[in-house]
């Protein structure tokens, strides 16, 4: 399960760097309240997320080849699967806008 959610994470962030959304809309892009203040704001937030879901694609690609040396049970698989893809979204979220933050105080 992390290989394949790692993997996805990795495509989406190649599409989202290589057509990034050019205005602030609520459709497509990493869309928060913060990220949406100006479009200044808004392009920083799009290329610094889509990076650090690189970077959580990556690790997650990574770690599920450890399952292949631990060979854990098919619950533990699952439960370890969807903790480690929670955890990735949640860096993903708190790192980016820690980011605008620290990069846009007056914001």
């Amino acid at each position: 399960m992390p290989f394949l959610t790692g993997v996805i994470f990795v495509i989406a962030a190649g599409i989202s760097l290589r057509f990034p959304p050019k205005k602030i809309n609520h459709l497509y892009g990493y869309r928060t309240g913060n990220s949406m203040k100006n479009q200044q704001v808004w392009d920083f937030s799009q290329k610094y997320s889509c990076i650090k879901m690189l970077q959580g694609g990556f690790f997650l690609v990574a770690f599920s080849f450890l399952g292949m040396v631990l060979h854990p049970g098919e619950k533990q698989q699952v439960i370890i699967g969807i903790a480690l893809s929670v955890l990735v979204c949640v860096y993903l979220f708190w790192t980016t806008e820690r980011a605008i933050k620290k990069n846009f105080p007056n914001e």
